[in-house]
């Protein structure tokens, strides 16, 4: 047949395959839409007595209605499912969203064939996922358009345009499930092209760009490259024909389907690669690079994220798995780049490929006529009966040496005028590879500017770095450029660099001249012309963190001509082009590395924060291992147990506390949750005993296992002997109540003996009247009977003092005279001041002002002042006692004891604080309670409290009141 008659049979051929094709996707997405097929999501095969559930898929309707794997499904709405056509008749019957009602036999180990009705409600297939595909489909079929119109005559464009179409038939067709004869169609066109596309894949990886293999050994190898599509079309065959039709049988077959097609692409891009690394030719490579690439982005989340979960049963239908299976559209983007791209723009390249042509003529030319002239005298002298035909038969022997002989020569004429820049474009292939190990941005970008000017010898080298938008660039480093430039004294209006963000199929901008872009705005021009670089490349990497993968345009390197004033070859330009996907990746991870950085100096921030709290908290916590070695002890551990952080870190928790404490650990460790030791008692490694409330708890990682255990200690020691103490206090009370009863009781006796001893003092000195001056017996008695008087009214006055200071006194606040206080004060330890020898030295104000307060605490103040300072002065001495007003009322209380020393002066405010804690004979034992209960009285009426002590000489404190404000009219 003629080669015009072919190609032509070969275009009406692919033309109504073609339409056919186009007619039945859309007929079938129409028929799709149109009929929803019912599921209960429940795998069910044939068995004896019912259908057998294999397997019930997450989140379906047979899930949530509780059916399980096992169960025998007997009847839907009463009809026996003995077989699946009639359950999947049943299904239809009852439509989406309706309710089935399910009868099944469930096996348990208590009780067997156990008869459930369970009502389920049946929803819609999901078929998302083929929007998806036959939008793939679509991109499959335009693209094979583009490139068999665009160019029939390239190598492999007719193969890949078939592979194209079997495509676009694999991922539009898909059957509704009516089963009818159009069903029929759909579902074996896509059988066929699931057969078909991964051997034309293969095809097309072991022929591009040239056949490698002799031609017997190709035709063996392209027929059994097809052998296995055709065993899986005769599987779904005997399938249809042969085999019971169940959800485990169809799940099989697209495993078989998937695992086919996944191998078929895993070798195909395998092959790629080898011949990516075998080429010599740039062009060659960079064609092969797409192909490569593209196959490997593609086929590597789908066979991944897809295809492995499909075949090992796993659950497909997350979002992620679904967006996996979207990758493949990467493989022909990426396959009609490489095709289309191929260009001879340069002088240079022209006039190589101009002398390889030449001379690859010139010798085919005289190949072919030596060859006619050997045969012509072969046929003449040994063969004259074939004539003609030995003329034709050079003829062809000529034309099929033509092509193998053409590129031997070509690439003996690349070698030898192109040896130079292979080898620049080997090292900055290799420089560009290696840039991705820089992790400083500055170092990263000097080394492109320093190494591109001396490999390409231009003359202007710039990088322009991108904001995290992509729409704003500022000049980054440059080399060439002006000063003023480079120094950033003049504003760039960089604006046409978005071109790359509107285009992104653009490759590189080249501006001859900024007088020639007349089509940039003036700003825009004059920043071109002060730059003056010609080629502009952007570097873009792939966001894979979005639905779809899209490029991101990262930085732009410009560059001007060379050194000798001319323009870059496409070679180098393509060249330039990969490199500076390199340069993108390698400045993206310079920048990650940055934010990297800066985000570990901020966990190291947080963390210390975080420790910091730990360390600051004024609980002791430890924490252990699984092998109860201690991994972490805070300060107020450290304080508590007298142990530091590095004493104690890795040792064994049996190494440091007592067996009690070990103990009550081991109880109680291996139980989940939170475990209280209340009031326990911790013997210190010093032999101190401390009162604590402990929690033991399992320390729990995000994960949500145990890898340890968290031990909290609160010593609570300061606080039980607070408790102690505020119990002490309490009895005291009691006390204090009882002795006020008793006192209350006494000064009944006391007034009846007063009584009586006033009249018998009366009586007594009537009857020495009456007698006439014989009164030496009265004489005798009257001073004992005023002895007795005196001492029955102190007696009282001593009770009634008790009395008013054991009285619980209200928190109002009134107006009261300081001298009195200190007056009823003293009066109740008049006794003790005599048993203790002190001298009391009053000085009192006369018509002292009255202060706003309370008497029963400001009396508190003084006793415990009077008590501390009758305590100071062990062997006897003076109490000073002075009040005074000017603006305030002051009380000072001087003693002339032992004094307080400079190291206890701050801390003698500080609640159970005390030098008395062994007491000498005649001093009671001191609760540390007595100064800071007086402070606190003190700040309560708003008066200051100030001491001044020389050790050795004695103590004064000064107290300052304000004075009782009256009104001016009262």
């Amino acid at each position: 047949m003629p080669r015009n008659l072919q190609l032509r049979v070969v275009a009406v051929v692919l033309a109504l395959t073609t339409v056919a094709a186009c007619v039945l996707a859309g007929i079938n997405f129409q028929k799709e839409q149109s009929f929803a097929a019912v599921t209960d999501g429940a795998w069910w095969s044939e068995s004896t007595g019912g259908l057998a559930a294999q397997r019930v898929l997450p989140g379906s309707p047979a899930e949530r209605a509780g059916i399980k794997t096992g169960d025998i499904l007997l009847s839907v709405n009463e009809h026996p499912t003995a077989r699946i056509s009639r359950l999947e008749r049943e299904l239809y019957r009852v439509g989406i969203y309706g309710r089935a009602n399910y009868t099944i036999s469930r096996s348990t180990p208590e009780r067997s064939n156990v008869r459930l009705e369970v009502p389920v409600i049946l929803e819609p297939a999901d078929r998302s996922i083929n929007i998806g595909l036959r939008f793939i489909a679509l991109v499959y079929l335009l693209i094979g358009l583009y490139i068999l119109l665009r160019r029939w005559t390239a190598p492999k464009s007719l193969h890949f345009y078939i592979f194209c179409l079997a495509s676009f038939v694999y991922y539009s067709f898909h059957y509704t499930g009516k089963l009818n004869l159009f069903d029929w169609i759909i579902y074996w066109g896509s059988i066929t092209a699931n057969a078909l596309q991964p051997a034309l894949f293969l095809h097309f990886a072991l022929t591009f760009p040239r056949e490698r293999i002799q031609k017997r050994l190709q035709r063996a190898l392209v027929l059994l490259t097809y052998v296995p599509g055709l065993l899986l079309l005769g599987v779904h065959i005997a399938a249809i024909k042969l085999w019971s039709p169940t959800e485990v049988l169809n799940h099989r077959l697209n495993q078989i389907d998937l695992g086919y097609m996944a191998l078929y692409y895993v070798m195909a891009a395998v092959i790629f690669s080898i011949s990516y690394r075998r080429a010599d030719a740039p062009l060659l490579r960079q064609q092969l690079k797409w192909l490569t690439r593209g196959t490997f982005l593609a086929i590597t989340p789908f066979t991944a994220l897809y295809v492995i979960p499909y075949l090992s049963d796993a659950n497909t239908n997350g979002l992620l798995t679904r967006l996996s299976a979207l990758s493949l559209i990467f493989l022909p983007l990426t396959f009609s780049y490489a095709i289309v791209r191929y260009r001879l723009m340069d002088v240079d390249l022209i006039f190589k490929r101009g002398v390889t042509y030449t001379v690859a003529t010139g010798a085919l030319v005289g190949i072919y006529f030596s060859v006619v002239a050997v045969t012509a005298e072969l046929v003449r002298t040994r063969l004259p009966n074939f004539g003609i035909w030995g003329l034709l038969a050079a003829i062809v022997g000529t034309s099929l040496l033509f092509d193998p002989l053409k590129r031997a020569i070509q690439d003996r004429v690349d070698r030898l005028f192109d040896r130079k820049r292979y080898d620049y474009r080997t090292t900055l292939i290799q420089f560009g590879r290696g840039l991705s190990t820089q992790t400083d941005l500055d170092t990263l970008l000097s080394s492109v500017v320093d190494r591109l000017p001396r490999t390409l010898l231009v003359s202007r080298v710039a990088v322009f770095l991108a904001d995290d938008s992509g729409r704003q660039f500022k000049l980054a480093t440059s080399h060439g450029l002006p000063l003023n430039v480079m120094l950033g004294t003049r504003t760039l209006d960089l604006g046409f660099l978005n071109e790359f963000n509107t285009n992104k199929q653009a490759s590189h901008i080249f501006l001859e001249s900024a007088q020639h872009a007349l089509h940039l705005p003036d700003s825009q021009r004059q920043a071109a012309a002060q730059l003056d670089l010609n080629y502009y490349l952007p570097c873009r990497v792939v966001e894979q963190a979005q639905a779809h993968n899209d490029q991101r345009l990262i930085a732009v390197i410009g560059l001007g001509r060379t050194v000798g004033g001319d323009f870059l070859s496409s070679e180098d330009v393509e060249l330039l082009e990969s490199l500076a996907s390199y340069i993108g990746i390698a400045i993206q991870n310079a920048t990650l590395y940055a934010r990297l950085d800066r985000k570990i100096v901020e966990y190291e921030r947080l963390k210390e924060f975080n420790e910091n709290i730990v360390e600051s908290i004024n609980i002791g916590i430890f924490a252990l291992d699984l092998e109860d070695r201690i991994e972490s002890w805070n300060a107020q551990m450290e304080v508590m147990y007298s142990k530091s952080r590095a004493e104690v870190v890795s040792r064994s928790i049996t190494d440091l506390f007592p067996p009690d404490f070990i103990a009550e650990y081991e109880r109680v460790k291996n139980d989940p949750g939170v475990h209280n030791l209340y009031k326990f008692r911790l013997t210190t490694p010093t032999g101190e005993m401390r009162t604590a409330n402990i929690a033991i708890a399992p320390l729990i990682a995000r994960d949500f296992t145990t890898v340890g255990r968290i031990i909290l200690v609160d010593d609570i020691t300061n606080r039980i002997e607070l408790e102690t103490q505020l119990t002490q206090a309490e009895k005291l009370s009691s006390i204090g109540l009882l002795a006020a009863g008793v006192a209350h009781e006494v000064n009944t006796p006391l007034a009846v003996i007063s009584s009586y001893t006033q009249m018998l003092a009366k009586q007594l000195r009537t009857m020495g009247e009456q007698r006439h001056g014989n009164s030496a017996e009265t004489d005798r008695l009257s001073p004992l009977l005023d002895k007795i008087t005196q001492q029955t009214f102190r007696a009282s006055e001593i009770v009634n003092g008790l009395l008013n200071f054991s009285r619980t006194s209200g928190s109002e606040f009134n107006a009261v005279d300081l001298n009195t206080v200190v007056h009823d004060t003293l009066t109740l330890l008049e006794h003790q001041f005599k048993t203790a020898r002190i001298e009391i030295d009053l000085d009192l104000e006369e018509d002292l002002p009255a202060i706003q307060g309370n008497q029963g605490k400001l009396q508190q103040v003084f006793l415990n002042l009077f008590l501390n300072a009758k305590d100071a002065m062990t062997d006897g001495g003076t109490l000073r006692i002075a009040t005074a007003s000017n603006g305030a009322v002051t009380v000072s209380i001087g003693d002339t004891g032992s004094g307080i020393s400079p190291e206890n002066m701050r801390r003698i405010y500080d609640p159970f604080f005390t030098t008395k804690s062994a007491p000498l004979a005649g001093q009671r034992r001191g609760t540390g309670l007595g100064l800071a209960v007086s402070y606190g009285i003190i700040q309560e009426h708003a008066g200051k409290i100030q001491v001044n002590s020389k050790v050795g000489r004695g103590t004064t404190f000064h107290l300052e009141f304000p004075m009782l404000r009256r009104p001016a009219h009262a």
